[in-house]
Order: C-alpha cells, then sequence, then structure tokens
C-alpha cells in the first residue's frame, strides 16, 4: 500500500516513521523551501540536504517519478519539493494524509485518494475528508474522528514544562533569518537566538532549544521560527515527540480501520 503524506514537518515525519515500522511504502511533499523547526526530526530537511534521517529512518529528495520509484525499491521515503507535484497524480496512492498542520484546509478533498485522513483542525470527517486526527494535547490526542472536527485552533501552544506561549519564539519583522543559536544549547529567558535582518529575536523562557528555522530562509512577521524546551537538558531534541508518535499511532488507526471497506 501507498500512502502520499502532504508535508515533511515533525508531525508529519512522526506519522511517516510510525506507517514505515509498519511496513507501508510513503511518499511525502514539502514546500521548496521547507520551515520546519523541528529540523533534526522532520523529513523536509531532505530536500534542502538532499538526504535526511529521522531516528532509524532515511529520506532523499526526489525530484521526478523515476527518483521516488528508485527511493521506494530501496526502502527509502522519498521527499518531493513540491505540494502540487505532478508525480503524486502518477503514482495514485491508496491513503492521502494531509499533515501539513496549516489549521485549515489548503485544497485536500475527499476524492483525492481511496482513503483521505486529515490531520488537526481545518477538516471535517465525511466532508473533505474520510476521517481526522486530533492533534491538541490532552487527553484526546491521537484520536480518530469519523465524524466532525478536531478541536478548534486555540493560538496557543501546548503547555511542555508550564510553559505554553513563551516556549515559541517568532520573527518580530518581516526579512531573512539569521539564527545566533543551534540545537541543544541551553538558553535563558530574554537572551538573543536570533536575528531577522538586524532586528534580535528573544526567547522568553528558559530551557533547550529544540527548534530552529535555517540560516537564511525568507520569514514573515509573526512566522514560528523556533521553539525552547523548558524541561532542559533532559530532553532528547533528536527523537520523534510523544505527540508526533500519538498522531502517528492514530493514523495507523485510521488506515487499519478503514482498509478492509474502501481499498
Amino acid at each position: 500500500m501507498l500512502i502520499y503524506i502532504k508535508g515533511a514537518g515533525d508531525l508529519a515525519s512522526g506519522i511517516a516513521l510510525r506507517l514505515h515500522h509498519a511496513r507501508f511504502d510513503i511518499v511525502m511533499t514539502d514546500l521548496p523551501v521547507p520551515t520546519a523547526v523541528r529540523r533534526t526530526v522532520a523529513f523536509s530537511e531532505a530536500i534542502r540536504l538532499g538526504t535526511a534521517e529521522v531516528e532509524d529512518i532515511k529520506a532523499e529528495r526526489a525530484d521526478d517519478i523515476d527518483q521516488v520509484r528508485d527511493c521506494l525499491s530501496r526502502g527509502v521515503i522519498p521527499v518531493v519539493p513540491d505540494h502540487e507535484s505532478g508525480i503524486i497524480q502518477i503514482l495514485r496512492p491508496e491513503v492521502k494524509v494531509d499533515a501539513v498542520i496549516a489549521k485549515i484546509n489548503l485544497g485536500t478533498t475527499i476524492d483525492d485518494a481511496p482513503l483521505v485522513i486529515g490531520v488537526g483542525p481545518g477538516f471535517t470527517a465525511g466532508e473533505d475528508c474520510h476521517a481526522v486526527i486530533e492533534t491538541k494535547r490532552g487527553h484526546t490526542l491521537g484520536r480518530v474522528i469519523r465524524e466532525g472536527s478536531a478541536i478548534p485552533n486555540t493560538g496557543i501552544p501546548g503547555n511542555i514544562g508550564g510553559e505554553t506561549v513563551n516556549r515559541v519564539f517568532r520573527a518580530p519583522v518581516d526579512g531573512i533569518f539569521h539564527p545566533t543559536k543551534d540545537f541543544g544549547d541551553l538558553v535563558h529567558n530574554g537572551e538573543i537566538v536570533a536575528y531577522v535582518d538586524r532586528i534580535p529575536v528573544f526567547t522568553a523562557t528558559s530551557g533547550i532549544i529544540r527548534g530552529m528555522l535555517q540560516e537564511g530562509v525568507a520569514v514573515t512577521k509573526g512566522l514560528k521560527c523556533g521553539d525552547v524546551d523548558p524541561r532542559g537538558p533532559i530532553v532528547d531534541y533528536r527523537t520523534v515527540s510523544d505527540k508526533a508518535l500519538a498522531i502517528g499511532g492514530g493514523v495507523l488507526e485510521a488506515i487499519m480501520a478503514y482498509a478492509g471497506d474502501r481499498l
């Protein structure tokens, strides 16, 4: 079974990890210039670097159908640098998972594949997809929604180590992003972690850097540029998060539950 995952950021990559371990073939797409901040656990890095590894799974950039098929033949996840690529239409995957996490539906329809799964807010099961996976931290995280929608976006990041909005830093202006810190660096509240052009970006809490945009990417005011985990050195920023694994488990459940009837 071939599964197309739209998006290759950290949550999409957690989904891909679980599905790959379950022996499914995966094809992913992302923007030509990805904006994932948790890049140590994002297959989107393959677009920028040519290859990427998340835990024990390898991905490679694929620019045409032959490269996609070559990756699949070797057990490597191909990552295509274009959400609108005709490669996906050529492959005709049995399952489409929209894991862009845009909080709105950017064009996915229930007819895109025999089974269509929407991840997070913006999708309605039975209307634009067959199932929705809850992404909000808490009691319902990772649950499969067969009727209705996920909990609406509140605009407030989930609580980690007692922090919500303060653990995320955003671009203060439009411009070019220049990080001054790297993954695993310990920072203090009020410390400069990056610049957008010459405007400093400050962290609002102390902890360990686990998310950071790459050098030189163009950003817009308010765009998420990175995050600090207030739990500090105990955090392993190189492995997929509990949230991503829970969501991946929900996607796997939805595929197994619907497969017999629809595929």
